[in-house]
């Protein structure tokens, strides 16, 4: 029994060292890569289960567990995986391009999304699913909303944005337009490279701060 445990059998023991991180990541997109599949061929969010899963993706229960607690978690980070988190504003962008790059990657991936069925069925099914849409919420719009509103924090103090319309209602011009036309509006065309601009620069116009003596009446 001892000598099975030091001293390995070529062959099999000697595939022990590589049953590791490349392994553990294969499964992982194994994984994931099955969820998306189901719901590509039409199951819903309900209709999946850790052993329908698990039979995809040619692993056992205990694979999925040692990675998720439960199918909600599962199921909201492949959500965030096709809803990938914006890239942060570089040191030195200006509030302007930092706003109109904000702007652009919701249209991109509102372009993404009429390509892939299925993150637009998944969020349709969110609101039946109270315990998904609290983990979507905490995990996927959270960070990207605080995000949007460091952008806006730093338009107020560097006298770019007016400081009379408080940081949530800025957020929501700047973001609602875009997705407005991402979410509700299925025919509007995203495919206009120059939209965020235009979007950002019609809230700068009404939302920057006015010269001195240039209200109008």
């Amino acid at each position: 029994m001892q000598t099975e445990t030091t001293a390995p059998v070529p062959g099999e023991g000697s595939c022990a060292p590589r049953r590791g991180r490349p392994r553990s990541e294969a499964a992982e997109q194994a994984i994931v890569a099955s969820v998306e599949r189901l719901m590509e061929e039409g199951s819903g969010l309900t209709e999946l289960s850790i052993e329908r899963i698990a039979a995809a993706a040619g692993v056992g229960k205990a694979t999925i567990y040692r990675r998720w607690p439960n199918k909600e978690a599962l199921l909201v980070d492949v959500l965030a995986r096709l809803e990938q988190m914006p890239v942060p504003p570089h040191a030195g962008a200006t509030v302007r391009d930092s706003l109109i790059a904000m702007v652009d990657d919701i249209r991109r991936r509102g372009l993404a999304k009429r390509s892939r069925w299925v993150l637009k069925t998944a969020l349709g099914q969110l609101d039946s699913w109270p315990e998904l849409r609290v983990l979507y919420k905490e995990k996927v719009i959270k960070p990207r909303r605080e995000l949007a509103r460091q952008i806006i924090r730093r338009g107020v103090e560097e006298g770019v944005l007016r400081d009379d319309l408080d940081v949530d209602l800025l957020t929501e011009m700047v973001v609602g337009p875009i997705l407005i036309r991402t979410v509700l509006w299925e025919d509007a065309p995203l495919d206009d490279e120059g939209l965020a601009e235009r979007m950002v620069d019609a809230v700068l116009t009404g939302a920057g701060v006015r010269p001195s003596g240039g209200e109008s009446h």
